[in-house]
């Protein structure tokens, strides 16, 4: 696929889980996205404590496809600016917007219609009014230069055709001294090609997933200092092969495991200087 293709069918597949937030769906919310849509799915579950998802509308915490919960891990301040690259229905936007109070303001960043509708829809219902969601793709941030003190994503820089482009895009949008802190889902080790090149587990945030490496060298690459990867959670490739309905045995999955790789959800920080 080229990288349009891969954007048109990321953009349809969130569009889609949207659209079962929006009906009221529960039970199958998010199955065609990157979550799994079950309350046990290895990515998305428990990640957000009940105190925080208490303020929240209901539909924003069922639209969370998110694979951490970077508001949590993020310092952020009152005051302070703060962009979300890929904030689907809005659920770490309007947290952020709680965090840095009335004198600061929370952009949300998506390419999907559909979500967006969410989003605002969610936004109305929190009665926020730092809050603006914006139509756009991460690779083109649709915002000044030097203009946000803090950047985070939940697992969305992996659904990304160019995440070089993306990581100079924030870098160029943050301020001098400005945060990069975003949830990610990153491989330890080569994924295998076979695995690599399917869309399903791409789409699922686990074939674009950047190595390490990788994405040390392009935060490096792009300006950044004070590099750091946390890592949050490990997953069970076997449930991941599960997930995806493939045959454990034969999958890409245990071969990846087999040479000792694996997949996590990491927190990755960085420093504009």
């Amino acid at each position: 696929m080229s990288g349009e293709d891969l954007r048109a069918m990321v953009r349809e597949r969130y569009a889609e889980a949207a659209r079962e937030v929006a009906a009221g769906a529960k039970t199958s919310c998010c199955s065609t996205a990157c979550c799994g849509g079950s309350a046990g799915d290895p990515i998305t579950s428990n990640l957000y404590h009940d105190a925080d998802t208490a303020v929240l509308p209901e539909k924003a915490v069922l639209a969370s496809l998110g694979c951490g919960n970077p508001t949590a891990l993020a310092e952020l301040n009152p005051g302070e600016v703060v962009l979300d690259l890929g904030s689907g229905g809005g659920i770490d936007v309007l947290l952020s917007a709680r965090r840095v109070g009335p004198t600061g303001k929370a952009y949300g960043l998506d390419m999907t219609e559909d979500m967006l509708a969410l989003a605002r829809e969610n936004q109305r219902a929190a009665g926020l009014h730092n809050v603006e969601f914006l139509k756009g793709e991460i690779e083109a941030i649709p915002l000044p230069d030097s203009s946000v003190d803090v950047i985070i994503s939940n697992c969305v820089i992996n659904l990304s055709a160019d995440k070089g482009r993306v990581i100079r895009e924030a870098f160029r949008v943050l301020k001098p001294g400005g945060r990069f802190a975003v949830s990610d889902v990153v491989a330890q080790g080569e994924l295998p090609p076979d695995l690599r090149a399917d869309m399903e587990a791409w789409v699922g945030c686990i074939a674009g997933a950047l190595e390490e490496r990788q994405y040390r060298q392009l935060l490096t690459a792009a300006g950044f200092d004070e590099i750091d990867v946390e890592v949050t959670r490990v997953y069970n490739p076997r449930e991941l092969a599960e997930r995806s309905n493939g045959r454990w045995q034969d999958s890409a999955y245990a071969r990846f495991e087999a040479s000792g790789g694996r997949l996590v959800s990491a927190f990755v920080r960085a420093h504009k200087p």
